[in-house]
């Protein structure tokens, strides 16, 4: 608050009157959302499969049956002797259970390991930045994400952000909205700023009134 004073005392020798007590409560509003908590990530959290994911499949003793798949955009992989299984929505090992089970009717007792190599994740749990991003998009996510990790990945805010009204739109808590300041800690390295992401989250920067 004490940098927003200081801003609109320089900024008076521009403006004045009126214009000065609309950039008082305009200029320097927070956001009214309650502060996003510092941890948010799940201690038991595994990671599921989604639509676009690469999955390496290793059948033992059975290499011809072995390889790396993409998962279709509708969740399912396609293997030799397996078609149209379920992915999406799965662990790793539960991928592979089914799997086994899948080929039990051809092999016996068939020992599979599911390798998750391309990381893109189901659509409910990405991660989405909207707004005065410099580079808006989806990322996966990622245990342990913070907000800063995500602001490097998007590669920062415009010129036009509004960093300190930033929000967090949290999917898996009802759509409960956090405000967070991003400015603070990207511009100005105040580590306090940072917290942790979850998944689903929508971070949303909105554009600055001046």
């Amino acid at each position: 608050m004490q940098a927003c004073k200081s801003w609109v005392g320089r900024g008076t020798r521009w403006v004045t009157g009126a214009a000065a007590a609309a950039f008082l409560l305009v200029g320097c509003a927070t956001s009214s959302y309650p502060p996003a908590p510092v941890q948010a990530s799940d201690a038991e959290y595994n990671y599921v499969i989604g639509p676009g994911d690469t999955v390496d499949i290793v059948v033992w003793r059975n290499p011809e049956l072995s390889m790396s798949v993409p998962v279709r955009p509708d969740g399912k992989i396609t293997t030799p002797l397996v078609e149209d299984l379920q992915a999406m929505g799965k662990d790793a090992s539960t991928l592979a259970r089914d799997i086994e089970a899948a080929l039990a009717t051809y092999i016996r007792e068939p020992v599979v390991t599911v390798i998750v190599t391309g990381f893109v994740g189901p659509y409910s749990e990405q991660i989405r930045v909207v707004g005065e991003a410099a580079r808006p998009q989806i990322l996966p996510y990622v245990q342990k994400m913070t907000l800063l990790d995500v602001m490097i990945a998007v590669g920062g805010m415009t010129e036009f952000a509004d960093g300190n009204r930033a929000s967090i739109l949290r999917t898996s808590e009802g759509n409960k909205q956090y405000s967070v300041r991003i400015r603070d800690l990207v511009k100005r390295g105040d580590v306090s700023a940072n917290v942790e992401m979850r998944p689903g989250d929508v971070l949303i920067i909105p554009q600055s009134w001046f």
